[in-house]
């Protein structure tokens, strides 16, 4: 897991949003095994304590369950992690927008400026 920490985020919301991205993509699939806390602090080179914050915030959200004899494991129930992934997407998009007003672009500035980035991206091969 390379990662760069952006210090003005605490480092354990960085993790827990590491997690979550993975959990949304399905790299950490329902019902999965997650890395245990020994595991993915030695790899960031972090506190364990740090990654056991992540941890028990994923825990209250009900996005990862602990097993006392099997460790962490990623929800089974999809409805849970479809939520969480469209709360944090909304979150994303309404600081995008308040940004984007802050510079002074409209609505429509705004729509044309995705609707022409998304275009370049799918001439390119990617995906919007």
């Amino acid at each position: 897991m390379p990662w760069d920490f952006n210090s003005s985020i605490p480092i354990y919301l960085q993790i827990e949003s590491m997690i979550k991205a993975r959990i949304f993509s399905g790299e950490y699939p329902p019902g999965s095994h997650i890395p245990s806390v020994r595991e993915i602090a030695q790899e960031l080179a972090v506190n364990p304590n740090t990654v056991q914050k992540a941890f028990k915030d994923l825990e209250d959200s009900k996005l990862i369950l602990t097993m006392r004899t099997s460790g962490r494991l990623v929800t089974e129930d999809i409805r849970t992690i479809t939520q969480a992934r469209q709360k944090d997407a909304d979150g994303s998009v309404k600081s995008f927008l308040s940004e984007m007003g802050k510079m002074g672009f409209s609505p429509e500035d705004v729509l044309a400026a995705l609707k022409a980035i998304c275009e370049e991206r799918r001439e390119s091969g990617g995906v919007c």
